[in-house]
């Protein structure tokens, strides 16, 4: 028997990214969509690799408990990418997007994406790491993708599942998944013991 016939909680996903919408959907999960705009500053002496998870238990808490009923599931996520330490946010504009793929390009960087699983006793939050080596673009191949496909919802400014994953991927260590934005092995793991 699958582990989630008799699931006792009904899932809520606080996010509103189409990506996470679809990867939750297609692990066979019903669930609703509630999402709320929160500051996601942190501290800055915070390690960069631990930034990811504790937004996203920031995230699970600007709900409280009276907007969670007795069987609810609240799932969270975040994800960052870096690169030797360096954060690469959403981008505001095009100079950005295009400045951050000039710098991603022909290296490895880090993709962590930190969840946080919450009911009304009970919250757990974990973090998946996955590396990306990109080979080397031009600029005209960066300001192609950046025009066509205006990743300015993406950090990074990319979607591995667009033009420049398909062109420009060597390879991708861990989960493919991660970085699209959720971690769907992972999840469905800890879903199963949650």
């Amino acid at each position: 028997m699958l582990p989630f016939q008799n699931f006792p909680y009904q899932i809520v996903l606080g996010s509103a990214s189409p990506r996470r919408k679809e990867l939750l959907a297609a692990l066979g999960f019903e669930f609703q969509v509630m999402h709320k705009e929160i500051d996601e500053s942190y501290p800055l002496s915070m390690p960069r690799e631990g930034v990811p998870e504790y937004l996203a238990n920031l995230k699970s808490m600007a709900y409280s408990d009276a907007e969670l009923p007795e069987n609810y599931l609240l799932i969270t996520a975040d994800t960052m990418v870096l690169l030797d330490n360096k954060p690469f946010q959403k981008p505001v504009d095009r100079e950005q997007a295009v400045r951050s793929l000039y710098a991603l390009s022909g290296q490895t960087h880090k993709v962590i994406t930190g969840m946080c699983l919450r009911s009304k006793p009970k919250r757990h939050s974990f973090s998946v790491v996955s590396k990306v080596t990109f080979r080397v673009f031009s600029l005209e191949e960066i300001e192609y993708y950046v025009d066509n496909y205006k990743p300015y919802d993406k950090a990074g400014a990319y979607g591995i599942q667009e033009w420049i994953g398909y062109v420009g991927i060597e390879a991708v260590e861990g989960s493919f998944y991660n970085v699209v934005g959720l971690p769907t092995q992972r999840l469905y793991r800890e879903l199963a013991e949650f």
